[in-house]
Order: C-alpha cells, then structure tokens, then sequence
C-alpha cells in the first residue's frame, strides 16, 4: 500500500468501474490506478486503519450502525479544509484504491448479483461512501462537539436526505434537525423525511439565517486544529474532540427548534402518522 493518499480524478475512476468491479467479480487494476492518481499529502496507514477497524468492530449484519462511529473518527482523523474536502478526487482514491473491501462491506446490496451503486465509488458528496460520512461530521458537529454528528448517523433517513439539503450549511438549522431527532420528537425515517421536506420548503421563502443569526466560525482555530494532527491521537473507544472553532449561536438553535415543531404540527400527514407523539 502506499504510505500516502492520492487524488484520482473522476474520469480515471468511472474507467475503473466496471459491470465486474461493482458486483465484486473483477479486481481492481491497482497499478493502473496508481499511475492515474496524483499525490496528495496525507498519510494512508492512518486512514487505512479505521475502515479495518469499523469492519472488525460490526458485523455485516450491523454495517448501518457503523456510520455513527466511523463519521467522527474519519473527520477527526482525516483532517480537510472544506476546500479539500469538496475535492471529489480524495474520495474516489479513498474508495477506489484504499479501501474499495469496505465499500463492498458497506455497501454491496442484497440483490441478484448484488452490486455496488458506482456512486458510492465515485459520486456526489452525499451519496460517495466517504465523503458522506466527513461531510455529516462537519455539518452536523456542533463545534469540537461530535455529539450531533453520532445522532444524524444514526439515523440512515438523515444520511439520504437531511444532508441534500443545502440549508444544513446554516449551523442553527442543523442543530435544530438534530436537537429533534436526539429528543425523540421524530424517530422514523418517514418523519425524518417529512420534517426535511418541511424545512426545505420554509427555507424557500424564509431566510434562516435573518431568523436565526448564528456565530462566525473562528477559521484559525480550524486550521490550528487541522494543523496539529501529527500530535494528536484520536480514540477509538471515546468521541474524538473536533475543532474549537465555536458552537452554533443556541438561541438560534432553540428558536428554530420550536418552528420546526410548529412546521410539523401544520402538516396534516405529519399528525396521522401512527409513529408520531
């Protein structure tokens, strides 16, 4: 294996997929792939190990559970400007040359052959194995707190539809989401989907941001934070500590928890649900 990661563009990977590759009936040509790969400066054993980990830690059977621990320990360990992160080249090394066993752990559906989605090797950041699972742990922390981030991946309906929507970049709205979830004030994925639904379509004709201001973010801290990992041990047993750079403004949060409340009180189909308290 190579000690470092490496970038591998979109169009070198979609060659590497093929009908073979995404029904696990076909290896991946290793050296090709790293002739089309450029280098990146992070290191892989790192990385590497934790996808070891998770599969050792959870069974098939269990493979859902393992993004709540995986999120926060991949953000915490692979550590990305969001500029570094929303470079999709990272994450097609990640899943097509680093640890392409765990995509098919995670992801090989049940089907007959069972299959991979290409997406979940090469694809956008909500739907591609890892950059799914980094981009829940930076949008859902709340500050160095990675508390959040277990709650909404815990939840698969949060992973396939909470982190579309483009109002989560707005920390409040996030945390408001999640603050739902944690109290148990929805619980299925069909409330799950319905709650997004909701705030999506308010967020089109009300400015969360002018309703609930949140704190600027201290990007130095950020970037300290990315800059001492080499000193840093992140646990395995116990959340890591994410980025001091400042928690969402919380009366925002309580404000916009107590809309959200109100937007599914409103939804008729919302009250019939039988799940719903």
């Amino acid at each position: 294996m190579n000690t470092t990661l490496g970038l591998l563009p979109d169009e070198a990977a979609a060659r590497f997929l093929t009908t073979g590759v995404l029904e696990n009936s076909e290896a991946l040509p290793f050296v090709a792939i790293d002739q089309m790969s450029a280098p990146a400066p992070w290191e892989a054993e790192l990385v590497r190990q934790l996808f070891d980990e998770a599969m050792k830690r959870f069974t098939p059977a269990e493979r859902t559970s393992a993004d709540a621990w995986l999120a926060p320990v991949l953000h915490a360990t692979l550590r990305l400007t969001r500029r570094e992160a929303s470079d999709s080249r990272i994450w097609n090394y990640l899943a097509v040359r680093l640890a392409p066993d765990y995509v098919y752990w995670r992801h090989l559906s049940r089907g007959n052959p069972p299959r991979v989605s290409r997406t979940r090797f090469s694809g956008p950041f909500h739907s591609q194995a890892f950059a799914r699972l980094w981009w829940a742990a930076e949008l859902f922390r709340d500050g160095s707190d990675y508390g959040p981030v277990v709650v909404a991946c815990g939840n698969q309906d949060v992973l396939n539809t909470v982190l579309r929507l483009e109002v989560i970049l707005h920390r409040p709205t996030a945390q408001a989401i999640i603050r739902l979830l944690a109290d148990d004030v929805v619980r299925t994925g069909r409330q799950v989907n319905t709650l997004a639904q909701a705030v999506n379509t308010a967020g089109t004709t009300l400015s969360y941001e002018a309703y609930a201001p949140d704190n600027p973010r201290d990007v130095d801290a950020y970037r300290d934070w990315v800059e001492e990992l080499g000193a840093v041990l992140v646990p395995y047993d116990s959340l890591p500590t994410g980025p001091s750079d400042g928690r969402a403004r919380q009366t925002s949060v309580d404000a916009l928890t107590a809309l959200f409340k109100q937007l599914l009180a409103d939804i008729p189909s919302a009250r019939e649900m039988p799940e719903w308290s």
